[in-house]
């Protein structure tokens, strides 16, 4: 559990950058999101996995939607996440899928559409540092997903984020999980070899 400085700590950090990605014009987080998903789709590691974790955006998130395409059409498996709080599970999506109205308003999968387990995960965030750390809304679904998806095999975490919300460092706590890679408009961060 959080300690209440470290937690309003934490808030201060997502709030402050969160501050910053709203105030992004959108035209400009078009074209960048673009960039971003073309840069995502290059690097070798995401050829590997055969499915694919990822969310629907919100708000003013790196839109990983052209990437998920992308990654359909070269015939990697697409899974979206759904929210079960306090968990998330993923769920096959398809390009044209209908998705209904989840937690906290979030699109996702109905519940007919398969439950898999992705070795990847493309992973929005609020806040992030150079060495993989990640501040996310603060419920702790993410880190609850990727900490359960490890005990089952490797899995490589991908945050897709704008330039303006790296921070210098994320505070750590012990459930925290660590990001390999962090893709945003201006480069592409190898957080953990």
């Amino acid at each position: 559990m959080t300690s209440p400085p470290l937690a309003d700590l934490k808030e201060t950090l997502r709030r402050q950058a969160l501050f910053r990605r709203d105030g992004l014009d959108e035209d400009f987080r078009q074209q960048a999101s673009r960039r971003i998903c073309e840069r995502a789709l290059e690097i070798p590691e995401l050829r590997q996995p055969n499915v694919v974790g990822s969310y629907w955006p919100i708000r003013s998130e790196v839109d990983p939607r052209p990437l998920m395409e992308d990654l359909v059409a070269r015939g990697q498996e697409v899974a979206l996440s759904q929210v079960l709080h306090p968990h998330l599970s993923f769920r096959l999506w398809q390009p044209g899928d209908p998705l209904i109205k989840g937690g906290f308003g979030v699109r996702e999968p109905g519940p007919d559409a398969p439950e898999v387990f992705p070795a990847a995960l493309l992973v929005p965030l609020a806040a992030f540092d150079r060495r993989g750390g990640r501040i996310g809304y603060g419920k702790g679904h993410f880190d609850r997903a990727i900490a359960a998806l490890e005990k089952q095999h490797p899995i490589l975490t991908v945050g897709l984020a704008w330039a303006v919300q790296e921070i210098e460092q994320v505070p750590l706590e012990p459930h925290d999980r660590l990001l390999d890679i962090v893709i945003t408009e201006t480069e592409l961060i190898r957080a953990r070899p």
